[in-house]
């Protein structure tokens, strides 16, 4: 699933030049061997660092410092879409938790 994200997001920061693409570029590739405790903190570290990226570029946006608005919306809407990512993938995670709970034996 983070592959499939990480091939959109690359694609999408080429069009959108200079901001750094958290979720492709940085992250290392899961393995088999991962728990997902940690897929799923390193999926909400990866959203902090594009939430800082996105404030950063409306805060140059803001004083003028060179960021124009096209820039500083894709950041936004980056961050924004990788927050329900992760959120969705939580609350699948939770019904899961709840359906095998919910389950008699």
């Amino acid at each position: 699933m983070l592959a499939a994200v990480n091939s959109v997001m690359t694609t999408s920061s080429a069009a959108g030049a200079s901001t750094t693409n958290a979720l492709g570029a940085q992250a290392t590739q899961p393995t088999a061997s991962s728990p997902f405790a940690d897929l799923l903190s390193d999926a909400v570290g990866q959203v902090n660092q594009l939430e800082g990226q996105a404030q950063a570029a409306v805060t140059g946006l803001m004083t003028g410092s060179g960021i124009d608005v096209h820039r500083a919306m894709i950041a936004t809407q980056k961050a924004d879409m990788a927050f329900e990512m992760v959120l969705a993938v939580r609350n699948k995670a939770v019904q899961a938790y709840q359906s095998v709970m919910g389950m008699q034996f």
